[in-house]
């Protein structure tokens, strides 16, 4: 059994709707598949329809926006197959609301420097539940001020460190958040823990029972961090995830459907988990 946990759509930062997705994951033989779009459960019942229409398993997911007060950073929890959705969606609301005002502040500092419109950044979002960086990248390439992404006009401007144009607020703590997830009855694991350095957390969370599982296959850990990821997972006895991470036109470096795999086994245990909090 192939399973891509991890995927995006225009209903968050992705440039495919929720039907080329599933498409793409049934011409690349993924079984099984989880749209976990940002802050964000507007897939559900469209990917369940379609999923079944193509032949392709559907875990229900969302990425949550969530920060480690402690070290004063960002974290991101994929919950699965949430039993009570409802419970969740005063969160996400939450977190759409705090991304759209950074966005807009950004939208405006990039305003000052290049003679680009509102409408022309807005015109890209008009499935997305929220704003991010890369549409406001999209408007600048549409009107010639870059050529991609993530290339030099990027780091210049929306550099977490150093960038003139970026601004960032704090999410809703991720100790909430996890308990939140837990009385949706979801199944809660760390997403990308490389990619902001996640790592301390992830053993103070597993230590104190309050993650069920992280995702080490992604394109953010080489081996040696994969390495850390996996003996923290085997000591705790935590779920291992993988997924591709796919944005599409979006991604931050080539990955495609399929790219990165959730085993069978550990899928499984999301099934079973998410079966015994009913």
């Amino acid at each position: 059994m192939i399973c891509d946990l991890h995927c995006h759509t225009k209903l968050s930062d992705g440039s495919l709707g929720i039907e080329d997705v599933i498409a793409q994951a049934k011409k690349t033989n993924v079984d099984c598949i989880s749209i976990t779009d940002h802050d964000t459960m507007a897939s559900f019942s469209r990917a369940d329809v379609l999923g079944e229409r193509y032949g392709v398993k559907i875990l229900r997911g969302v990425e949550l926006s969530a920060w480690d007060k402690a070290r004063n950073s960002k974290v991101h929890i994929l919950c699965y197959a949430p039993k009570k959705p409802d419970r969740l969606e005063g969160l996400c609301l939450k977190s759409c609301e705090i991304r759209k005002a950074c966005s807009k502040e950004m939208i405006d500092k990039v305003m000052e420097k290049f003679p680009i419109t509102l409408e022309s950044v807005l015109k890209h979002t008009t499935s997305c539940k929220s704003i991010f960086k890369q549409h406001i990248m999209r408007a600048l390439i549409d009107y010639g001020y870059a050529l991609e992404f993530y290339g030099d006009l990027d780091r210049e401007l929306f550099n977490p460190k150093t960038g003139i144009c970026y601004v960032e607020r704090e999410y809703p703590d991720v100790n909430f958040v996890l308990d939140l997830i837990h009385s949706a009855k979801g199944v809660a694991v760390m997403a990308h823990p490389a990619q902001y350095d996640n790592i301390e957390l992830l053993k103070e969370l597993a230590e104190k029972g309050k993650i069920d599982g992280v995702e080490i296959g992604h394109y953010s850990a080489d081996e040696s961090y994969r390495k850390a990821l996996m003996e923290i997972a085997e000591k705790y006895d935590l779920i291992v995830t993988g997924g591709s991470d796919f944005h599409g036109l979006y991604n931050s470096v080539p990955t495609h459907i399929g790219s990165e795999l959730t085993t069978k086994e550990n899928y499984e245990r999301i099934i079973k988990l998410s079966n015994k909090m009913a």
